[in-house]
């Protein structure tokens, strides 16, 4: 028995396998899928992929990678339990997988409103390719759409529907867009972008009743207001899947509890990716990150635990979201209570905005600034803070900075 058993096909299992390989380990995995394809890239399913119904989906690697090196894949056939004591994952078929290292790498899913009965036609989440083969199959029947939820997905396919030339209504209960994500500054900046662009963003508004006709959401009631629907995308955030550690009695808490190697409470089990609770580096505090670079960085954590190489999880947390016009990139993780400086960039869209706590540059937020992007990251690796009259400065390059 000296399986390594990797529950989930999304980045983090998928970077997991290819860290694994390298070390010559394919032949000992395997992966469980609880979708019925290979894992595959996210980030375009809000974007590109609703834009273009010929567009197939993005495989990290193909199926001959996968038989090449000696990866065994369950696709289509989730895990079900995990008995510690033996050290076996029993699957949905029923099947047994007995593992010397166990990885849960088994993402999110999409938070419900328990008022809507499920099984709505015209009401959408996007989590996987199922949910966005979905929606974009009901593009040529929709003339508008109402998303519910200013954060980055919610904002990612009410532009991606604009540009299909649906009509958008975007209702964010919170006084103002991605509120947990990025600065009071830049989400004003979006939130005037979108209004500009003719889409119909409304801020701090309650949703209440919802009135159901047989299998479609007719109307629902907004800031008092009764508003039709055409069709609905419920974007009010994601939960840690946890199902399966909650069970096997893991210690748990908005997310699988891990320590700085990916491993959780049971030393044979780790955890990488979005499911996951792990220290912060800088501050030791305890947070949950949904991004592709944390869990592909997670897994790099976890591949070195397993091969006997340990190396703590010290990345520096990175975000992006494509929301129409703007490309928003952001580097380190805001805090609270920071000293903010905006550095103008080469035309009136694009800017970056530099957080300070003290001396120290602890995150930059950058709007159509690729380049102050990257260099940024490389300034925060590298612990390097220049000073904030210098790297505002528009006849500066931030990138001078690093090197």
């Amino acid at each position: 028995m000296n399986e390594i058993v990797i529950v989930g096909g999304g980045h983090a299992g998928a970077q997991l396998c290819g860290g694994l390989v390298a070390a010559g380990q394919g032949h000992r995995i395997h992966l469980v899928c609880a979708e019925p394809v290979l894992p595959y890239q996210r980030p375009p399913l809000s974007k590109g992929y609703q834009k273009n119904p010929q567009e197939s989906l993005q495989f990290h690697r193909g199926d001959a990678w996968f038989v090449e090196q000696g990866i065994t894949v369950h696709r289509g056939d989730p895990a079900r339990s995990i008995d510690r004591a033996t050290r076996t994952i029993t699957l949905a078929s029923g099947r047994g997988l007995r593992y010397e290292w166990l990885v849960l790498a088994t993402g999110t899913h999409a938070r419900q409103l328990p008022q809507l009965p499920a099984g709505l036609a015209n009401v959408f989440v996007l989590r996987s390719a199922a949910d966005a083969d979905r929606l974009r199959a009901a593009w040529p029947s929709v003339d508008s759409l109402t998303v519910l939820g200013g954060g980055f997905i919610g904002l990612e396919v009410g532009a991606t529907a604009h540009t299909l030339g649906k009509s958008v209504r975007v209702i964010e209960s919170a006084p103002r867009l991605m509120l947990r994500s990025v600065s009071a500054e830049l989400s004003a900046h979006v939130l005037d972008t979108h209004r500009a662009s003719g889409i119909d963003v409304r801020v701090g508004i309650a949703v209440g009743g919802f009135d159901v006709d047989g299998d479609r959401l007719r109307h629902l009631e907004a800031g008092g207001e009764r508003l039709a629907i055409d069709a609905l995308l419920l974007s009010i955030g994601a939960a840690p899947e946890q199902r399966l550690a909650d069970d096997a009695g893991l210690a748990c808490g908005n997310g699988i509890v891990v320590d700085e190697h990916m491993v959780t409470s049971d030393a044979a089990i780790l955890a990488v990716g979005d499911c996951t609770n792990f220290p912060e580096p800088t501050t030791g505090r305890r947070l949950r990150l949904e991004s592709v670079q944390n869990a592909n960085d997670q897994a790099k954590a976890a591949a070195a635990t397993i091969l006997g190489t340990p190396q703590p999880y010290r990345a520096i947390p990175w975000f992006w979201s494509e929301q129409g016009s703007m490309r928003l990139q952001m580097a380190g993780l805001m805090p609270p209570d920071a000293e903010v400086f905006r550095r103008p960039g080469s035309n009136p869209t694009s800017f970056s905005i530099l957080h300070y706590v003290g001396e120290r540059l602890a995150c930059v937020e950058s709007v159509n600034a690729p380049m102050d992007h990257m260099a940024a990251r490389k300034l925060l690796e590298s612990g390097r803070s220049p000073e904030p009259a210098v790297a505002c400065d528009p006849a500066v390059a931030l990138k001078q900075f690093v090197g």
